[in-house]
Formats: C-alpha cells, sequence, structure tokens
C-alpha cells in the first residue's frame, strides 16, 4: 500500500475522500474530451451502449486506485472485477448517463463508492459538464462544491416531486407499481440519471425511484442521499448492497420514503 494511503484500519470514509477525489480528476479529461464529439457507440451483452470514452475515463480511474492502495477491491462497469473479496472496495461508473453522454446532454456523472465490509462509507458523484463535484460521508453529510445541502422537509406524496431516468428501465409490473405512485405525486419528470439524486440531496427533488440498476449505478449515491438527511434503500426498504436486484427508491424524508414504500408493494 502507498505510504500516502490510509490505513486499512482506519473507517472513516473521510479519510479516503483524497484518493476519490483524484479519481474524479483523472476522469474528468478524458470524459470531456470526447463530450460533444463524434463517438463510435458499441452495443454490450445486456444492450446498453459504451463508447471509447467510457473505456478510457475507467481506466484513468483505475491507475489511480492501482497506485495509491493497489491491495483494495475494484468493481467498475467497463473493465470488471479485481480482488471483490478485500476488506475496502471502490465502486465506480466512468460515465454514468451514457446515453445523455452520447446525446450531448450534460446530465451524466463519473461514480466512485468506497465500501468497507460491504458497507458505503463514501461517495462521490462529479458532474464534470457542470461544473460540481458532490461528495457524501457517512455520518459526515453531504456537500456540493464544498457547500454543505440537505433533502427537502416533503413527507406527504401530493406535495412530492418526482423524477425517474426513464420508463424503459421497467419491467411491466414495475411500470405499473412506478406510475400508480407517481401519479399520486405532486410533478413528475424522467431523465436525469445519477443527477437525480443530487438533486434531492440538494432539496429540489422528493422522491426517485428507479430499476434495472447495477452496484456502480447506485452505491455511490447511498452516501450522497443519506448525508443530506435523505433515505435511500430497495424496494422492500432493505439496504443498498453490491447484492442488491437493482430496484432503487430515494427519498427525502423517512414519512415519504415510508409512504412511497408501501405504494411499490401494495401497487
Amino acid at each position: 500500500m502507498n505510504s500516502t494511503t490510509p490505513s486499512s484500519a482506519i473507517l472513516s470514509g473521510a479519510s479516503f475522500v483524497p484518493i476519490a477525489l483524484a479519481m474524479a480528476d483523472a476522469a474528468r479529461a478524458p470524459s470531456m474530451r470526447y463530450f460533444r464529439t463524434p463517438l463510435d457507440v458499441l452495443t454490450k451483452s445486456d444492450e446498453s451502449p459504451v463508447t471509447i470514452a467510457d473505456r478510457e475515463t475507467e481506466a484513468a480511474m483505475r491507475a489511480v486506485l492501482h497506485a495509491q492502495c493497489p491491495d483494495h477491491g475494484i468493481l467498475g462497469e467497463e473493465h470488471g472485477r479485481e480482488r471483490l473479496e478485500a476488506l475496502h472496495l471502490w465502486v465506480i461508473d466512468p460515465i454514468d448517463g451514457t446515453k445523455s453522454f452520447i446525446t450531448g446532454s450534460p446530465l451524466w456523472g463519473t461514480l466512485v463508492a468506497l465500501l468497507h465490509e460491504g458497507r458505503p462509507l463514501l461517495g462521490l458523484m462529479d458532474m464534470p459538464a457542470l461544473g460540481e463535484r458532490w461528495v457524501g460521508v457517512a455520518g459526515e453529510g453531504t456537500q456540493c462544491n464544498g457547500h454543505t445541502v440537505r433533502a427537502s422537509t416533503c413527507q406527504a406524496l401530493a406535495q412530492a416531486r418526482i423524477y425517474t431516468t426513464s420508463p424503459d428501465a421497467f419491467a411491466a409490473d414495475e411500470w405499473r407499481r412506478f406510475d400508480a405512485l407517481s401519479r399520486e405525486c405532486a410533478l413528475r419528470r424522467f431523465g436525469g440519471d445519477c443527477y437525480s439524486y443530487a438533486q434531492l440531496a440538494a432539496g429540489h427533488v422528493d422522491l426517485v425511484v428507479e430499476a434495472g440498476l447495477q452496484p456502480y449505478d447506485y452505491l455511490a449515491l447511498v452516501c450522497l442521499v443519506e448525508g443530506a438527511g435523505g433515505c435511500i434503500t430497495d424496494w422492500q426498504g432493505r439496504a443498498l448492497s453490491v447484492d442488491s436486484d437493482g430496484r432503487v427508491v430515494a427519498a427525502a424524508t423517512p414519512a415519504l420514503h415510508a409512504l412511497a414504500l408501501q405504494r411499490l408493494q401494495g401497487a
């Protein structure tokens, strides 16, 4: 382990923030170099798109980890798994929102999560095209560009602003449940990818409900949402982990979260 790396005995997520920031810094150059340029888009086995930007960006992030904490595990979207049995596991998504990226929308981000024995210690969301960097540390709050943010105080569905990325992500029964829940809310919007959770952490959105996500899509969001006072679980109310089923509900308050779970489970 590099001498500048926090000891594995140190469990505070704050100790590892400099490494997460270094990864975000390394990711910005390749991702922005390719943004809004002609790209060849490939289709992966799960039919999701991938570009050279995704792969080069993740490679740059992994280089930081290999240099600074080579004994840690890595779970990444584009370049696979390394040492998943390690005490500390980094879960990274170089470009969350590749469809937004390839269509010129700025609402894509780089996601970094650090888990200790499966428990999220920190989450980072970097939004290069917006110039925003969001960092949440377990037990220590959430900040955007160094300023503390808080989720809203919304407790009623009738006042809630709800987001999901796309109807296409839901199976038929999942969509029926989301549709029924969202029609009880004051406003529903589509799009946003990871940025919807940042908007929730900052108090602009009250509910985010998704399906079909992978661990690198949601684990960085846990500390960001919880650090701002919100709640985030799977549709059964269970804590999110590497083994979750990809269905996520995030809410600004515990009361709103409970109502959303009731609708999603009973619709």
